[in-house]
């Protein structure tokens, strides 16, 4: 059973464990290894700052099964690639040895990052501000290709694709990893080949015609969507089926699955837990009430199956809910 840790609880775990193990700084004080505490797993993160606004993390890590609540956030640009590992978010992202992640400026939305148990995470992890990521790929008159442009989103969602991993990029990842250089030469080196990453995992996603979402819905569709929410926050103990609701605002399944992921960044399925559990909180604080009672008109049969969902949103219990606690403010992908 996975340990489910909100980002205030991991923070703690962290902070906690760096007083007694405080972190490491190499020979040419370039680099911050950081050991993870023995309540999270084994291994160390080394940080290095390439440039100002480039930064870049290398991970050697085995993790306990861990489940992290990440809440929605102002995200800069990131890139990851591994060799071996698993991180996976659910309807947000999949990140392993087959396929890496790249993920654009702008809100992320709140997620569930699962780490399982006893999984060696070996890769890199690359941020980037925005204004470094427009400097790098502006062409002369200073704009954005329009592929790239919906990398940076700034107050919008975020947009996140999943490149294919290939042998030119396991090996450009290794030779990051196996750096054998130090002090400058060794940031000119890790510069070059973080490029060369970024480079690589773009091409990917240019050749595949995935780099640049589907157009933005039109406006008669995203009413159609906004109705289709409106109708799932009406009944949300019993909710209609997706091609129920597809027919009632008259759209296709495959339509209205894209229309949630680009209006709310979320799938209808995941858009409706994510009402329940906000009503069921404000529910919760009203006195008199079980959490049996909660689940129920919610619509769920099983009080255990409401109580799994209500932490994984919010980081607690329903009964601490009723005792008047708070959900705690919720990664790798963070």
């Amino acid at each position: 059973m996975s340990l489910e840790l909100t980002t205030r609880e991991v923070e703690a775990i962290w902070t906690e464990a760096q007083q007694h193990r405080p972190s490491a700084v190499s020979i040419d004080r370039l680099e911050t290894i950081c050991t993870v505490p023995s309540q999270l797993g084994n291994g160390y993160h080394r940080y290095l700052e390439l440039c100002p606004g480039l930064d870049l993390c290398l991970v050697n890590t085995t993790s306990h099964d861990v489940a992290h609540h990440v809440p929605e956030n102002q995200h800069p640009v990131q890139f990851m690639a591994f060799l071996s590992g698993v991180y996976d978010s659910g309807d947000l992202v999949l990140i392993n040895a087959e396929q890496g992640y790249v993920g654009g400026s702008g809100i992320q939305p709140r997620h569930r990052v699962h780490s399982p148990g006893w999984h060696r995470h070996v890769g890199v992890n690359i941020h980037l501000t925005s204004a470094l990521f427009q400097q790098l790929f502006a062409s002369a008159d200073g704009a954005l290709p329009p592929t790239l442009q919906p990398l940076l989103q700034e107050n919008d969602c975020q947009h996140r694709f999943s490149p294919k991993m290939t042998t030119a990029m396991r090996t450009v990842v290794q030779q990051i990893l196996a750096c054998p250089f130090v002090g400058i030469t060794k940031r000119l080196y890790l510069q070059g080949k973080v490029f060369e990453l970024m480079a690589l995992q773009l091409d990917g996603l240019l050749n595949e015609g995935t780099a640049t979402p589907s157009a933005s819905p039109k406006a008669d569709t995203v009413a159609r969507i906004h109705y289709a929410a409106e109708i799932l926050r009406s009944h949300l103990e019993q909710p209609p089926h997706q091609t129920e609701l597809s027919q009632r605002v008259g759209l296709s399944d495959r339509t209205l699955q894209k229309g949630f992921k680009t209006v709310f960044g979320l799938t209808p399925f995941a858009y409706l837990t994510q009402q329940r559990m906000h009503q069921a909180e404000h529910l919760l604080r009203q006195p008199h009430r079980t959490v049996a009672e909660v689940a129920n008109m919610m619509g769920y049969a099983n009080p255990a199956q409401f109580a799994a969902a209500f932490k994984r949103q919010f980081g607690l219990t329903p009964r601490e809910c009723l005792r008047g606690n708070k959900p705690a403010q919720t990664s790798l992908l963070g």
